[in-house]
């Protein structure tokens, strides 16, 4: 699970995201508010040219999920990515 605030570098996620993809064929990642789920979207984007060159072609599935911040609950959004399955 990669967790991504407005302040997060969309490079330095994108690299994540890439990792976590190459290694297990997957990443998960959870952004709270408008500004953390921008830079989780760029980042999406990113890691879609990082892995190219693998010939992956990142797909996302974006939900919700509740947490809990500072004993609150919280909505974030959850963004699945996965290599596209061929037809």
């Amino acid at each position: 699970m990669l967790k991504v605030s407005a302040n997060s570098n969309p490079h330095s996620v994108a690299g994540a995201i890439a990792g976590s993809v190459r290694e297990t064929g997957r990443a998960e990642v959870q952004a709270i508010g408008a500004g953390a789920v921008n830079q989780a979207v760029k980042a999406t984007a990113i890691a879609r040219t990082f892995l190219e060159n693998d010939k992956i072609d990142l797909v996302c599935v974006p939900g919700f999920t509740q947490v809990e911040v500072e004993g609150n609950q919280k909505t974030a959004m959850k963004l699945i990515l996965e290599p596209r399955k061929s037809a």
